[in-house]
């Protein structure tokens, strides 16, 4: 089972590896990256890591037995209590349970480590994947919502009933 990591400055060849084999397989759910993100990789993981020492953000690696990135599961807009969930899984890795157990982690990790009390999170109308994944963690409906102009669901997860 592949390790969950915090983001470290080590992760960045494998996570840049990750995004690129990746690239198309993403960019049929979710926003593309663009190409400015790759062209720029090493900038915008040193600035991540920057923000993440501030508290603005939380993010994980999942992380297999021969080093790979096989996932993200990040926590981003850190504050008062609350972030906004997101993730990713490699196409290579997908239906092995990895989103929902990340998930599972992250959110034990935003009580016991980080004192988080809420997450949001939202899903395209058409990914039922990651609505199942958001749904099998625990997460609540609660609205509608437009992601890069298609529909989208929002969710919340109340962390004190994890407690």
């Amino acid at each position: 089972m592949p390790e969950l990591q915090l983001l470290r400055p080590d992760h960045a060849p494998a996570l840049l590896a990750f995004e690129i084999e990746n690239r198309a397989y993403f960019a049929a759910s979710v926003p593309d990256r663009g190409d400015d993100y790759f062209a720029n990789f090493a900038a915008r993981h040193e600035a991540l890591l920057a923000e993440q020492g501030a508290g603005l953000i939380l993010f994980h690696v999942l992380v297999g037995d021969d080093g790979d990135v096989l996932g993200r599961v990040n926590l981003v807009d850190v504050s008062d209590g609350t972030a906004d969930l997101g993730y990713r899984i490699a196409e290579k890795a997908t239906g092995r349970g990895l989103a929902t157990t990340g998930v599972r982690q992250v959110c034990d990790l935003a009580v016991t480590t980080y004192g988080l009390t809420t997450l949001r999170a939202a899903a395209a109308l058409d990914n039922a994947g990651s609505r199942a994944v958001l749904e099998r963690t625990g997460f609540v409906l609660t609205g509608e919502t437009l992601l890069d102009g298609r529909p989208g669901i929002t969710y919340v997860l109340d962390l004190r009933q994890r407690r």
